[in-house]
């Protein structure tokens, strides 16, 4: 296993977006955890440290409860490609989509168990009796019953899910019935994605945040979009002038100095240019493939197109991501030229995880239109994302994403994905009215504020806390 260093960070900034009161009261929370924890600690168990939205919520939650006073720390399962495969195979299953359609049988359970045994070989040397353990998703789910076993306090949060679960969803629930179902506490992110098997009473239903002081959120002036964007190669702007630079979570300011490397017809779009943007991981589920046959329907001939994602080797945990992106670039291929001039395939590197969030927020920023044209979703976190930076979103009304966006109100949502004429339509619609693209703009940012930055979050763990360390 590996451990993530995290440095503390102060949750005083919320002031200005929630008021005093509310950043006592979690004060006054950690500090009741922090007497009932004495010298447990917390631990934070997942499968990676970068490149996907779990990864980013627990690098800003942690920094903030070690701020609070509270004992936490982060550790990230490894495993070989093999075990990897198969959990990829289970995050899909949970989705009900069926992936590689790979069985879930013995053969696969002994490759997931070795792992875990492997796992707990090194996590059973650290943890002790009364330490609180967060266990993030499928592929640390067979580490609970150990756990438990050694006098742990365990939590299992699921990330993902379906709202109507098949037989796909049903596979992949009872290939991990045996180790879920002696967790105390599970966490979802949305009730209906609990399976039926688990009582009401032992779940907890807690929707994802994101951290608006974090580089992939915090405001950024026009002129560091502009050269952070012209730096990295994914717009052309002879105007741009300055240093592009990024503050780091410490406060030190660092040069960007990465490119991107873009799949394009020939020059990057000019500054000027209307941008239509996903960002998201190389996965079927966001459905790169679908957005480029709807956006050749997309009236506005000076619209460009963007989809971007993190370099395809750089996310240890997703190994479909070469094969989607090689898919999405046979299709971009067989695009009309007059439409593969206007889209662009842009892998941002991941090498540094500051440097990546960086260029996520400038290019989100720049953005005219952010679309998440998903067909699977557990919750949607670029939404949340685009929604924070006053960018009109057309996404689909999946997962979690109807939770997040009212319809005309904070952005517009995609009844079927699946019609391309309904997305282009949405698309030219906002094109066409910028009054109303900077209205749901400005209303989407307000309902972030409300409901779904990270001190909510903190709010909702420290209840979960609370109850599982309860008074002597």
């Amino acid at each position: 296993m590996r451990h993530v260093e995290i440095a503390a960070r102060s949750v005083s900034p919320f002031v200005e977006l929630v008021g005093k009161e509310r950043v006592e009261e979690v004060a006054r929370l950690a500090t009741g955890i922090h007497k009932r924890l004495g010298p447990a600690r917390v631990w934070n168990i997942n499968s990676t440290s970068s490149g996907g939205g779990v990864a980013e919520m627990l690098r800003s939650l942690l920094r903030y409860a070690r701020g609070l006073g509270v004992d936490v720390s982060w550790l990230v399962l490894e495993g070989p490609h093999e075990f990897f495969r198969l959990t990829k195979r289970l995050h899909n299953a949970l989705h009900e989509d069926p992936g590689d359609r790979g069985p879930l049988g013995p053969e696969q359970r002994a490759i997931y168990e070795r792992t875990m045994k492997d796992t707990w070989s090194d996590l059973s040397k650290i943890v002790r009796p009364g330490d609180v353990v967060i266990c993030h998703d499928p592929q640390t789910a067979g580490l609970v019953p150990e756990l438990v076993r050694s006098g742990a306090r365990v939590v299992w949060r699921c990330h993902i899910g379906h709202d109507r679960p098949g037989p796909e969803t049903e596979r992949a629930w009872d290939f991990l019935r045996p180790y879920i179902e002696q967790a105390p506490v599970a966490v979802f992110t949305r009730e209906t994605y609990a399976p039926r098997w688990i009582p009401r009473a032992r779940f907890v239903v807690l929707p994802p945040n994101i951290d608006p002081f974090c580089v992939k959120n915090q405001w950024m002036p026009e002129t560091n979009v502009r050269t952070i964007l012209a730096e990295t190669g994914l717009v052309s702007s002879e105007e741009a002038s300055g240093t592009p630079v990024l503050a780091r979570d410490d406060g030190t300011l660092v040069r960007v100095t990465r490119k991107a490397i873009v799949i394009r017809e020939n020059v990057a779009p000019r500054w000027e240019t209307p941008l239509v943007v996903q960002v998201s991981r190389w996965d079927r589920m966001k459905d790169p493939l679908g957005l480029l046959e709807s956006f050749r329907q997309v009236a506005h001939a000076d619209a460009h197109l963007v989809i971007a994602g993190p370099m395809v080797y750089g996310v240890t945990d997703d190994p479909e991501a070469p094969g989607v992106l090689e898919q999405v670039h046979v299709a971009w291929r067989a695009l009309p030229l007059e439409i593969r001039r206007r889209v662009h395939l842009a892998q941002l590197p991941v090498d540094d995880t500051a440097e990546n969030a960086a260029m996520v927020n400038a290019l989100q920023r720049h953005a005219t239109i952010i679309v998440q044209k998903s067909i699977r979703e557990g919750f949607g976190l670029t939404v949340t994302e685009g929604m924070w930076k006053e960018r009109p979103v057309v996404a689909s009304a999946i997962g979690g994403i109807p939770d997040q966006i009212r319809d005309g109100i904070d952005g517009i949502l995609l009844r079927d994905p699946s019609d391309r004429e309904e997305v282009a339509r949405a698309l030219d619609r906002l094109l066409d009215d910028p009054d109303l693209a900077d209205r749901l703009g400005r209303s989407g940012h307000e309902r972030v504020r409300e409901r779904f930055l990270s001190i909510s979050a903190l709010e909702h763990w420290a209840e979960i806390l609370l109850a599982l360390t309860p008074r002597s």
